[in-house]
């Protein structure tokens, strides 16, 4: 005889449940580069764990301002003249997120629950960590752009939990001349220089009594660096800016690092002047840019630390994930769920005026996209 586990045994249900978040985070992209659990990560992404252990739908976000007091030397009084700490609050929401997969009666009369569940969890995975990056490239880009292939559209009710933002004029730069999206050309793609240039301005950024906050680097092995997270088409533009033999430094660059084994560094294109570069494919892409607004173009982002927050909140079952089992058609078919509660957004503050939303630790830079075939 043979043993089966059957509909919703809460044993199978809850190791499935935990199997399932631990192949999403290993294997989504940003989730295996670019995430760190606490409030103290110097990673792009900080995972804020606040809300996984009880209720509550929001969590606040805090940004520190640095301090810009006056020193006090000889033997001048310190009482009286002590800077209070000041901060930037942001808030992020978190709601149901959810898939399913009817595995039908045909593969239910030809198999066990287990391989159904085996299945249900890879295609789950495949669509959890492609709907979590997308997630990251909508949220750190301020918008879905118009490019195709996406599981999420523009409307999709997820942009009502934590609004998209758009880039601010200081936190936004351009390829070649191009100084808006209506003055950007078709030569004006992605080149090293666009990297200098948004390099400079990340570190001369903030602190300076302006009430501005700096942009953070990375700290990785005690190094200083940012990441520039380009499409694919934009890479290659780069590529021929460099020529072979450049890039062939900028790849050794990466190897000699003594970050080099951090996970940020897997799967990189190079690094130059200390930026590590990456590309993907779901790089947000518009189709409107130019006085004609029909140039195609592509949103890479320059991360430092703290760009963005993800947060979970509670299931029952004690897990991340919360997966669960109906049986359909007389017990002819079976259909799985997964789902998490869950919220992403870009870590924003207020100007010192109140009238403008920052970002904090994301330059978003447009360049022309020009397709290699």
């Amino acid at each position: 005889m043979r043993t089966l586990v059957g509909v919703n045994d809460q044993q199978a249900v809850k190791r499935w449940a935990a199997a399932t978040a631990v192949a999403i985070n290993k294997n989504s992209y940003f989730g295996k580069r670019m995430v760190g659990e606490g409030r103290e990560a110097r990673t792009p992404i900080q995972q804020i764990n606040d809300l996984q252990e009880g209720a509550g739908d929001e969590v606040t976000l805090d940004l520190l301002m640095p301090s810009n007091a006056e020193p006090i030397v000889k033997d001048q009084t310190l009482d009286g003249k002590e800077t209070p700490l000041k901060y930037y609050v942001d808030r992020m929401r978190i709601d149901q997120m959810r898939t399913g997969v009817d595995m039908g009666s045909r593969m239910t009369k030809k198999r066990t629950l287990r391989n159904i569940r085996q299945d249900a969890k890879r295609v789950a995975t495949d669509w959890w960590k492609r709907a979590m990056d997308e997630l990251y490239f909508i949220y750190l880009s301020g918008s879905r752009g118009t490019g195709g292939g996406m599981v999420w559209s523009a409307d999709n009710e997820m942009f009502t939990v934590n609004a998209l933002t758009a880039p601010d004029t200081m936190h936004q730069m351009y390829g070649g001349a191009a100084t808006s999206k209506a003055s950007l050309a078709v030569t004006d793609v992605m080149n090293l220089r666009l990297i200098d240039r948004v390099k400079a301005k990340a570190e001369t950024m903030g602190g300076d009594g302006t009430d501005e906050l700096s942009m953070l680097p990375l700290d990785i092995e005690g190094e200083d660096h940012y990441v520039c997270l380009m499409h694919t088409f934009q890479a290659d533009a780069l590529r021929k800016d460099t020529g072979a033999a450049q890039w062939i430094d900028i790849q050794k660059a990466a190897a000699a690092s003594e970050g080099r084994n951090n996970p940020l560094f897997k799967g990189g294109l190079g690094m130059y002047n200390n930026v590590i570069l990456h590309s993907h494919r779901n790089v947000i892409r518009f189709s409107d840019y130019g006085a004609g607004a029909n140039i195609a173009a592509a949103r890479a982002l320059f991360l430092g630390s703290q760009a963005a927050f993800v947060a979970y909140g509670d299931n029952e079952s004690g897990t991340r994930m919360k997966w669960t089992e109906v049986q359909k058609d007389h017990e002819n078919s079976v259909a799985i769920g997964v789902a998490a509660i869950v919220g992403v957004k870009k870590a924003t503050y207020k100007s010192k005026d109140g009238s403008v939303t920052r970002d904090f630790g994301v330059v978003a830079l447009d360049t022309a996209l020009v397709d290699p075939t």
